[in-house]
C-alpha cells in the first residue's frame, strides 16, 4: 500500500473502486514537521481556497477528494515545496497529519488528479469567480489595475514556440508570454497567457478585458461605478490643471468618468489602441510617454507630497494638457535631481497629479510580485508535459520574412561600418604625400569592393524578401516548424492557487506587521513559522482542532506569533469536511 499508510481499509476499497473520498481525521500528534502552515489556512479559506469545489469535481470513488488535492497543492506552495516532484523529498505521513489522512498523494498520484482537474477547462471560471468575490464592492483599489507581461522561458524541444526577448538575460529565447492583472496593492488579480506573438496593447484589448467583462470590475455600460471620485475625495485636492467646473460637470453626467483606469508601462503605449479602449469601454489609461524630445522649464516644476506604495515623498511635478494623435491628455513630468524629465501621460480627469504620479510609480509593486514568485513559488515551472495545436487560422509573422529582414539589417550595419572606415581612410589620403599614397588607395580598392559586394548581398536579399508575404497563417507554415503551444490549463490552476497562496500569505503577513517592530521582518516571520513543527489535537467531543505552534528562534517573534494565534482563533475556523472550529496556541504562552 505504500509508506506512511494506516487507512488500509479505505484505501483498498478505493484502489477498486467501491470505496468513496477520504475524510479527514486528525487524532493526537505532537511536533508535527512544517504544521505551523496551519496558521495560513483561515487566510486561504477568506481569499476563496474553496471556491474550487463549485467548479471542478473529482471521482467519488478515489481516496483523495477534491478538498484534500486543493489543501495539499496550497500548503505545498506555502511551504516551498515548488513542483510536485519535491514532494519525494518530504516526509508524506507528517505532511499527512497536516491535511487529516495518513499521508501526501504520491507524485504520480498528484500529478493525475492536476490532469483531471486541468481537462476540465475551468482555470478562467475559476479566476472569475475568485475576482468576484475579492472585489465584490466598488472601491478605490477596484478602479486601478496594473497590467504587465512575464516571460517564461521553455527549455524544452517538443514545442515550437516564437522566439521572444527576455530582458532578464538580454536574450530572444522560446518563450511563452502570460499577462498578469495585479491591484493597486500589488495583488494578483488575474493572468491570461499569450498563444504566439501578442504585444501587450493586443492582449489587453483581445484577451484581459472579455475576461474582466464577465467580472464586477468592468460592468456594462451605462451600470459605472462612480468610483473615481473615492481617488479624488482621497487625495484632498483637485487637480488644478483641469476646470473645476467643467470637472463638476463631467461628474454630475457621467459621460468622461471611467469605469477602470488600466496602469502599465511604454510597451502598450499606442495612441489608437487608447482611442479604441475608450471609445469602446470606458476605460482610462496611466503610462508613461514615448519619444519625448523637448524640455520644460525647470521653474514650472512643483514641490508636492506622493504617495507611492503607501510611502510619502516630495517629487518636483509639473502637468499640463497636450493632444496626442487627435486625443486630449493629461501630461505629468516629474523633475528627477539629475535633471531628467520623466513624462506620464493620461486620461483620467477625475484624480490629482499627485495620485496620477503615485499610481503610475507604485507599478513597481508588480515587478515585486514577479519577483518574490519566481524567487520564493518557482512561477515558472513547467506543470503538465506536451503540447497543443494552435488555430490553423492565426496570422503571424513570416519566419523566412523575418529571418531576411535580420541578414538585411546586419548586412546594412556592415555596409555603414566599411564607408566609415573608406571615410576616414579618404580623409587621410588628403593630408598623404603622392609616394606614400599608394598603400591608401589599395585599401580604398579594397573597400570600395567590399561595400559594392555588400550592395550587391542586399539588393539580393531584397529581391528575395519582395517574394515572401509579411504574414502568414500557421497554415502556411512547414509542418516540423509550425508554432504551437504548450498545455495552458495546468499552468493557469496553479497560478490561481499561487495567487490565493500570495493573497493569504500577505494577509497573515500585515495581521504579523502589528506585533513587529521591524516590519520587513513580517514576511521572514511568516515563513518561519510556516516551517516549524506543531503539535495537532483533534477533541471530537467539543468539536475543535487545536494547533499548538513550537518556540520560535526569538522572543519577540513569539509573542507575535501569539498575537496572531489569538487574531486567528477569534475567526472560528472550521477546517474543511471536518466541523472541527479551530484554534490556535504556542507553546512560548
Amino acid at each position: 500500500m505504500g509508506m506512511a499508510v494506516t487507512r488500509v481499509d479505505e484505501r483498498v476499497f478505493a484502489a477498486v473502486g467501491m470505496g468513496g473520498n477520504a475524510h479527514p481525521a486528525f487524532g493526537n500528534h505532537e511536533a508535527v514537521c512544517g504544521a505551523g502552515v496551519l496558521f495560513l489556512l483561515p487566510a486561504l479559506l477568506e481569499q476563496g481556497l474553496l471556491k474550487t469545489k463549485e467548479v471542478y469535481r473529482l471521482p467519488d470513488n478515489h481516496y483523495y477528494g477534491l478538498v484534500s488535492v486543493v489543501l495539499t497543492l496550497a500548503f505545498m506552495a506555502l511551504s516551498r515545496i515548488k513542483n510536485p516532484e519535491q514532494i519525494k523529498q518530504c516526509k508524506p505521513g507528517e505532511i499527512g497529519k497536516i491535511i487529516g489522512l495518513d499521508r501526501s498523494p504520491e507524485v504520480k498520484c498528484l500529478r493525475d488528479k492536476i490532469k483531471l482537474l486541468s481537462s476540465q477547462k475551468q482555470a478562467q471560471q475559476l479566476n472569475r469567480l475568485l475576482v468576484d468575490d475579492w472585489y465584490g464592492n466598488p472601491s478605490e483599489e477596484n478602479l486601478f489595475l496594473y497590467i504587465d507581461g512575464h516571460v517564461r522561458i521553455y527549455h524544452g524541444s517538443q514545442a515550437n514556440l516564437p522566439a521572444k526577448f527576455v530582458s532578464r538575460q538580454k536574450l530572444c529565447l522560446n518563450a511563452t508570454t502570460e499577462f498578469w492583472v495585479n491591484d493597486l496593492k500589488g495583488m494578483p488579480v488575474m493572468m491570461v497567457t499569450g498563444e504566439l506573438t501578442e504585444k501587450l496593447a493586443q492582449s489587453i484589448e483581445n484577451l484581459i478585458i472579455p475576461q474582466l467583462q464577465k467580472t464586477n470590475l468592468l460592468p456594462a455600460p451605462g451600470q459605472g461605478t462612480g468610483g473615481q471620485q473615492v481617488a479624488q475625495c482621497e487625495s484632498g485636492t483637485q487637480d488644478k490643471s483641469i476646470n473645476p467646473e467643467q470637472q463638476q460637470k463631467t461628474v454630475n453626467e457621467g459621460e468622461d468618468n471611467p469605469q477602470l483606469t488600466l496602469v502599465f508601462d511604454r510597451e502598450g503605449y499606442d495612441i489608437p489602441f487608447f482611442k479604441r479602449l475608450w471609445e469602446s469601454h470606458r476605460i482610462a489609461i496611466l503610462t508613461y510617454r514615448k519619444n519625448v524630445r523637448d524640455s520644460w522649464p525647470d521653474d514650472s516644476f512643483e514641490s508636492i507630497e506622493v504617495t507611492v506604495l503607501e510611502v510619502t515623498v516630495k517629487m518636483q511635478i509639473c502637468e499640463r494638457k497636450v493632444t496626442l494623435g487627435g486625443m486630449a491628455l493629461r501630461e505629468i513630468r516629474r523633475l528627477t535631481g539629475s535633471g531628467h524629465q520623466t513624462s506620464i501621460i493620461t486620461n483620467n480627469l477625475f484624480i490629482s497629479t499627485a495620485v496620477a504620479a503615485g499610481r503610475m510609480f507604485g507599478r513597481w509593486s508588480q515587478e515585486n510580485f514577479f519577483r518574490y514568485m519566481v524567487m520564493d513559488y518557482d512561477f515558472d515551472k513547467m506543470i503538465e508535459y506536451g503540447v497543443e495545436p494552435l488555430n490553423e487560422k492565426k496570422e503571424v509573422v513570416n519566419p523566412e520574412y523575418r529571418k531576411l529582414n535580420h541578414m538585411l539589417k546586419k548586412e546594412k550595419e556592415k555596409t555603414a561600418r566599411l564607408e566609415a572606415k573608406l571615410l576616414r581612410i579618404a580623409e587621410e589620403s588628403l593630408q598623404t604625400e603622392l609616394d606614400k599614397l599608394q598603400p591608401l588607395l589599395q585599401k580604398e580598392s579594397n573597400l570600395m569592393e567590399k561595400i559594392n559586394q555588400c550592395r550587391a548581398n542586399q539588393q539580393q536579399m531584397l529581391t528575395e524578401r519582395d517574394k515572401l508575404l509579411p504574414r502568414i497563417t500557421l497554415k502556411e507554415m512547414p509542418d516540423k516548424t509550425r508554432y504551437d503551444q504548450l498545455k495552458p490549463e495546468s499552468k493557469m490552476l496553479m497560478n490561481i492557487i499561487r495567487m490565493i497562496c500570495y493573497r493569504a500569505e500577505t494577509a497573515v503577513a500585515n495581521i504579523l506587521s502589528e506585533y513587529t517592530n521591524n516590519n520587513n521582518e513580517k514576511r521572514m516571520l511568516l515563513k518561519n513559522i510556516i516551517e516549524t513543527n506543531a503539535d495537532i489535537v483533534e477533541d471530537r467531543e467539543n468539536k475543535t482542532l487545536t494547533v499548538t505552534l513550537h518556540s520560535l528562534s526569538a522572543n519577540r517573534f513569539n509573542e507575535a506569533a501569539a498575537k496572531l494565534a489569538e487574531v486567528l482563533t477569534q475567526t472560528e475556523t472550521i477546517f474543511p469536511d471536518t466541523g472541527l472550529k479551530l484554534i490556535f496556541k504556542t507553546t512560548a504562552t
